[in-house]
């Protein structure tokens, strides 16, 4: 069985690999490709959100009796992102490549920022505190990536 750690570090990289095709299709303005690979990326994103908005952030929190600890942090930043993605939409559709690239620019920083924080720090926690219901989790999580 996965671990915490291992799951969800291996959908952040699968998340990567979206983004980075939706980037190139950009950068060389094949718009119908990027806006292609940006829906993928988007869907992609949206389910690793629901997987820790919806399961791990709850089951962290109920197990340290805190709502006001990394998730929180995790949390503000899936909203930071969320208006990126915003930006990025706008930047299609009227097919502004610096524009688009500018906020991929920062998307990429935070994204960095933001997954080593969760591999480093929230992951290893979760394992930890939550080893007892794992297999429930994950098949919750499961459940969320089938219906994304």
């Amino acid at each position: 069985m996965s671990t915490f750690s291992s799951y969800l570090s291996e959908d952040h990289h699968r998340c990567d690999e979206l983004f980075a095709a939706a980037e190139a299709m950009a950068e060389k303005g094949d718009w119908d490709g990027a806006e292609a690979a940006h829906q993928q990326f988007l869907a992609s994103m949206r389910r690793h959100f629901a997987m820790e908005e919806e399961v791990l952030f709850p089951a962290f929190e109920a197990a340290t009796g805190s709502t006001m600890g990394p998730t929180a942090v995790m949390r503000h930043e899936h909203e930071q992102m969320r208006q990126l993605f915003s930006e990025m939409d706008q930047a299609l559709e009227t097919q502004q490549v610096d524009d688009y690239l500018g906020a991929t620019e920062t998307l990429l920083v935070l994204m960095q920022q933001h997954n080593a924080k969760e591999e480093q720090i929230l992951y290893p926690a979760s394992d930890r505190m939550l080893d007892k219901q794992q297999e429930a989790l994950f098949a919750m999580m499961q459940d969320i990536g089938e219906n994304a």
